[in-house]
């Protein structure tokens, strides 16, 4: 995995970005490209139930057709903060560690954030901390298409229509799931999905998660252990 990766601000963003996040020197996080529907910019998936639900924030429409995604406002429509963290309750209620961090996420979903980047920018520096990682993220000052050769473009590679598969550096490892009974292991959840199931060792799957090679590469540069 290069050094410098440039990722999309996601919304609890899948496991898939969270391994890139672990193996990177530094994470670019992009604030001006032009705002995509159907994206994890603004969109989870976790476990129920009845299989794989997709969480939406609503956003407002832009003035123009073209908008930066620093500019995107968050739409107070449908009662979506009430709606998601019920489904996140009810999802996750009956997992190992929901009860220990449901006080750290549960005002994310009662205070009003204008934007949706400084939202989603909010909640992945609060998944960091509860995973116990440092990851070095910024802000990119510009739209950029061309790369050096220690950096990589992941923007667009993690995406609800990509299958996760296509990313040669992440294989799911799979963990303990609540209804993996019913459904089997779901793969590339939200991080959420890992944390409230696997809590502490969470950072231990997104270590493992990452192709064997590249995970050596990555645990020689940052000095991290391959030991659990």
């Amino acid at each position: 995995m290069k050094d410098t990766i440039y990722l999309s601000s996601a919304y609890l963003a899948p496991v898939q970005y969270y391994t890139k996040l672990y193996a990177c020197t530094k994470a670019c996080v992009e604030q001006h490209d032009h705002y995509v529907k159907q994206t994890y910019r603004n969109r989870c998936n976790i476990a129920t139930a009845d299989g794989v639900l997709a969480l939406s924030i609503p956003t407002e429409k832009p003035g123009t057709l073209k908008c930066e995604m620093k500019d995107i406002r968050i739409s107070d429509h449908g009662n979506w903060r009430h709606l998601h963290w019920n489904a996140l309750c009810s999802a996750y209620r009956h997992s190992p560690f929901f009860d220990y961090y449901a006080d750290d996420f549960r005002p994310f979903y009662e205070q009003r954030y204008t934007f949706l980047y400084d939202f989603n920018e909010a909640l992945c520096a609060l998944v960091c901390s509860l995973i116990d990682m440092q990851p070095h993220i910024v802000r990119t000052d510009e739209y950029r298409q061309t790369f050096g050769p220690d950096e990589a473009d992941v923007r667009e590679l993690i995406h609800p229509k990509h299958p996760c598969t296509d990313d040669p550096d992440f294989r799911p490892v799979p963990y303990y799931q609540v209804f993996s009974a019913r459904h089997g292991f779901l793969p590339n959840l939200s991080i959420v999905d890992l944390l409230f199931n696997m809590g502490p060792e969470s950072l231990l799957v997104l270590r493992d998660s990452i192709v064997t090679g590249t995970r050596a590469a990555t645990d020689k540069r940052t000095n991290k252990s391959t030991e659990p």
